[in-house]
Formats: structure tokens, C-alpha cells, sequence
């Protein structure tokens, strides 16, 4: 029974960054199966059943199954992209241009006449979007959020 508790302890450690969505983060074995969780045993649970059944990562890109994102400027996917690719897009943004920097532009929806003025963005607000080495992937969001705010050009992607 130990090993069992501890496995669900481990397979929600990666859920507990996404705590707006409660103790078992979103999924379906919060939004169906266990949507009435009150007990912790119930929390493990559903958030087992959020981690194993590969529902977790589809609800969040597609912003079912209670895995919407209340109130962020950008589609649910882009705070998830940013999670993911931390690294490389600081590298591409240094730059002004790359693969990951691309793949966020289009994440967000940025037009290709805008592209290029997205790519000057990140590279001329590199030092406020990734202040120092412990920035974090929430931290870079809302940074990107504030630049895009700032200029005429990009606000449009936001609402």
C-alpha cells in the first residue's frame, strides 16, 4: 500500500505547478470521474487517472476538461510551449529568430507580416523577459504578455 501511495505521490508531483485546477490539476479525472473529490484518497485518485490516461496534455492544449487557463491574454497551449522550452526559446530570442521563437509566434497566431516585428521584440526585451537564470516559465509568460501589451503591432494576439 506504501509503494502505491508513493508511486501516486510521484506521478502528481508534475501536476502540483498547475494548482489553479485544484490539488489533482485538470483532466478528465478531475472534470468526469472524480469531479466531486473531497477526500484526499480521491485527489490521488483523480489525478492518477489525470497523469496515466495521457488526457492531462490534450485537455491543456485544446483547453477541455477543465484545463482552461481563466484570464491569460494567450491561448492555454502558449503557457504550456514556454513550460516546455524554456531554454531554446532564451536562445532563439537572444537571437531574434529560431525554430522555438517561430513555433511560439505561430503558437500565438501571429501573422506572417508581424513575425518579423515579434522576433525584434523578444530580442530587444530579451533582458526583461529573461532577467536572470532563475526565471521561470510563469515568469517568462507574463514578461512576453507585457511586451506584446507594449506594442501596437502584436497587441492584437493577445485578446
Amino acid at each position: 500500500m506504501k509503494k502505491i501511495l508513493l508511486s501516486a505521490m510521484l506521478a502528481t508531483a508534475s501536476v502540483s505547478s498547475f494548482a489553479a485546477y485544484g490539488p489533482a490539476g485538470c483532466g478528465l479525472g478531475t472534470a468526469v470521474v472524480f469531479q466531486d473529490a473531497n477526500e484526499w484518497h480521491e485527489h490521488v485518485l483523480a489525478a492518477t487517472t489525470n497523469g496515466t490516461s495521457g488526457n492531462q496534455t490534450f485537455g491543456m492544449t485544446s483547453g477541455t476538461l477543465g484545463c482552461d487557463i481563466p484570464d491569460a491574454p494567450l491561448a492555454g497551449g502558449v503557457a504550456m510551449f514556454i513550460d516546455g522550452n524554456l531554454e531554446p526559446l532564451a536562445v532563439d530570442s537572444a537571437k531574434g529568430e529560431g525554430e522555438t521563437l517561430n513555433a511560439l509566434a505561430d503558437l500565438i497566431g501571429v501573422e506572417a507580416a508581424d513575425k518579423a516585428t515579434f522576433n525584434q521584440e523578444m530580442q530587444a526585451n530579451f533582458d526583461e523577459i529573461f532577467a536572470s537564470a532563475d526565471v521561470t516559465s510563469q515568469t517568462a509568460y507574463e514578461d512576453i504578455v507585457t511586451v506584446m501589451e507594449k506594442s501596437p503591432s502584436l497587441s492584437k494576439y493577445l485578446g
